[in-house]
Protein backbone atom coordinates (compact mmCIF):
# COMPACT_ATOMS: atom_id res chain seq x y z
CA UNK A 1 0.00 0.00 0.00
CA UNK A 2 2.80 2.43 0.87
CA UNK A 3 4.61 1.57 -2.37
CA UNK A 4 1.46 2.41 -4.39
CA UNK A 5 1.14 5.79 -2.66
CA UNK A 6 4.85 6.43 -3.25
CA UNK A 7 4.48 5.70 -6.99
CA UNK A 8 1.42 7.93 -7.28
CA UNK A 9 3.16 10.71 -5.36
CA UNK A 10 6.28 10.50 -7.56
CA UNK A 11 4.11 10.64 -10.68
CA UNK A 12 2.20 13.66 -9.34
CA UNK A 13 5.47 15.50 -8.71
CA UNK A 14 6.08 15.55 -12.47
CA UNK A 15 2.76 17.21 -13.33
CA UNK A 16 3.23 20.72 -14.65
CA UNK A 17 7.02 20.59 -14.39
CA UNK A 18 8.79 23.03 -16.70
CA UNK A 19 12.49 22.86 -17.43
CA UNK A 20 14.02 26.13 -18.56
CA UNK A 21 17.72 26.82 -19.12
CA UNK A 22 18.83 29.78 -17.02
CA UNK A 23 16.01 29.31 -14.52
CA UNK A 24 16.79 28.93 -10.84
CA UNK A 25 15.31 25.94 -9.04
CA UNK A 26 15.27 24.66 -5.49
CA UNK A 27 15.37 20.88 -5.54
CA UNK A 28 14.57 18.64 -2.60
CA UNK A 29 15.22 14.94 -2.89
CA UNK A 30 14.79 12.39 -0.12
CA UNK A 31 16.52 9.11 0.71
CA UNK A 32 14.69 5.79 0.48
CA UNK A 33 12.52 5.27 3.54
CA UNK A 34 14.09 8.49 4.88
CA UNK A 35 17.10 6.52 6.07
CA UNK A 36 19.81 8.89 7.35
CA UNK A 37 22.45 7.71 4.86
CA UNK A 38 24.05 11.16 4.70
CA UNK A 39 24.78 11.05 8.42
CA UNK A 40 27.80 9.10 7.17
CA UNK A 41 30.49 11.68 6.36
CA UNK A 42 31.82 9.77 3.32
CA UNK A 43 28.36 9.42 1.76
CA UNK A 44 27.53 13.09 2.30
CA UNK A 45 30.86 14.20 0.78
CA UNK A 46 30.30 11.87 -2.19
CA UNK A 47 26.99 13.62 -2.93
CA UNK A 48 28.71 17.00 -2.66
CA UNK A 49 31.44 15.86 -5.08
CA UNK A 50 28.75 14.87 -7.59
CA UNK A 51 27.09 18.29 -7.16
CA UNK A 52 30.41 19.99 -7.92
CA UNK A 53 31.03 17.72 -10.90
CA UNK A 54 27.60 18.69 -12.30
CA UNK A 55 28.78 22.28 -12.21
CA UNK A 56 32.10 21.48 -13.89
CA UNK A 57 30.26 19.64 -16.68
CA UNK A 58 27.94 22.60 -17.20
CA UNK A 59 24.69 20.88 -16.17
CA UNK A 60 23.82 23.36 -13.43
CA UNK A 61 25.43 26.14 -11.46
CA UNK A 62 25.10 25.39 -7.76
CA UNK A 63 24.03 28.50 -5.85
CA UNK A 64 23.67 26.79 -2.47
CA UNK A 65 22.99 23.40 -0.95
CA UNK A 66 22.65 21.60 2.34
CA UNK A 67 22.94 17.85 2.73
CA UNK A 68 20.77 16.72 5.62
CA UNK A 69 20.95 13.18 7.04
CA UNK A 70 17.99 11.99 4.93
CA UNK A 71 17.61 14.56 2.16
CA UNK A 72 19.23 17.22 -0.01
CA UNK A 73 18.18 20.82 -0.63
CA UNK A 74 19.87 22.23 -3.72
CA UNK A 75 19.41 25.69 -5.22
CA UNK A 76 20.78 25.71 -8.72
CA UNK A 77 20.59 27.52 -12.02
CA UNK A 78 19.87 25.10 -14.81
CA UNK A 79 22.17 25.26 -17.83
CA UNK A 80 21.35 24.32 -21.44
CA UNK A 81 23.03 20.91 -21.58
CA UNK A 82 20.35 18.87 -19.80
CA UNK A 83 16.75 19.28 -18.72
CA UNK A 84 15.83 19.61 -15.06
CA UNK A 85 14.73 15.97 -14.93
CA UNK A 86 17.91 14.73 -16.60
CA UNK A 87 20.08 16.81 -14.27
CA UNK A 88 18.42 15.56 -11.08
CA UNK A 89 18.28 11.98 -12.35
CA UNK A 90 22.01 12.08 -13.16
CA UNK A 91 22.82 13.49 -9.70
CA UNK A 92 20.87 10.73 -7.95
CA UNK A 93 22.10 7.95 -10.23
CA UNK A 94 25.80 8.89 -10.13
CA UNK A 95 25.74 9.35 -6.36
CA UNK A 96 24.09 5.95 -5.85
CA UNK A 97 26.64 4.27 -8.13
CA UNK A 98 29.58 5.88 -6.33
CA UNK A 99 28.23 4.88 -2.91
CA UNK A 100 27.44 1.37 -4.14
CA UNK A 101 23.70 1.12 -3.57
CA UNK A 102 20.45 2.93 -4.37
CA UNK A 103 20.02 5.90 -2.03
CA UNK A 104 17.11 8.04 -3.18
CA UNK A 105 13.35 7.70 -3.40
CA UNK A 106 11.86 8.15 -6.83
CA UNK A 107 10.82 11.65 -7.73
CA UNK A 108 11.83 14.94 -6.21
CA UNK A 109 10.29 18.27 -5.34
CA UNK A 110 11.24 21.31 -7.37
CA UNK A 111 10.42 24.96 -6.93
CA UNK A 112 11.11 27.35 -9.81
CA UNK A 113 12.29 30.55 -8.14
CA UNK A 114 10.24 33.53 -9.27
CA UNK A 115 11.83 36.86 -10.13
CA UNK A 116 10.18 38.58 -7.19
CA UNK A 117 11.69 36.13 -4.68
CA UNK A 118 14.84 37.18 -2.86
CA UNK A 119 17.37 34.50 -3.77
CA UNK A 120 19.74 35.25 -0.88
CA UNK A 121 16.91 35.03 1.67
CA UNK A 122 15.87 31.70 0.17
CA UNK A 123 19.49 30.50 0.28
CA UNK A 124 19.79 31.48 3.96
CA UNK A 125 16.61 29.53 4.68
CA UNK A 126 18.00 26.45 2.89
CA UNK A 127 21.39 26.60 4.59
CA UNK A 128 19.76 27.07 8.03
CA UNK A 129 18.05 23.65 7.84
CA UNK A 130 20.55 21.98 10.23
CA UNK A 131 19.87 24.74 12.79
CA UNK A 132 16.09 24.29 12.58
CA UNK A 133 16.50 20.50 12.78
CA UNK A 134 18.58 20.88 15.95
CA UNK A 135 21.64 19.20 14.44
CA UNK A 136 23.91 22.12 15.40
CA UNK A 137 23.64 25.42 17.25
CA UNK A 138 25.91 27.25 14.81
CA UNK A 139 25.90 26.60 11.06
CA UNK A 140 29.71 26.82 11.05
CA UNK A 141 29.67 23.53 12.97
CA UNK A 142 27.87 21.72 10.12
CA UNK A 143 30.09 20.37 7.34
CA UNK A 144 27.69 19.69 4.50
CA UNK A 145 26.54 23.02 3.08
CA UNK A 146 27.76 25.86 0.89
CA UNK A 147 26.52 29.00 -0.82
CA UNK A 148 28.15 31.13 -3.51
CA UNK A 149 27.58 34.28 -1.43
CA UNK A 150 29.83 33.15 1.42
Amino acid sequence: MVKDREKAHGKNLRKGRFSGPGMIYVITTVTRDRKPVFADFFTARTLIQVLMRHEQLGFAQTLCFVVMPDHLHWMMQLQEIKTLGETVHALKSITSRKVGNPIFQKGYYDHAVRKEEDIKTLARYIVANPLRAGLVRNINNYSHWDAIWL
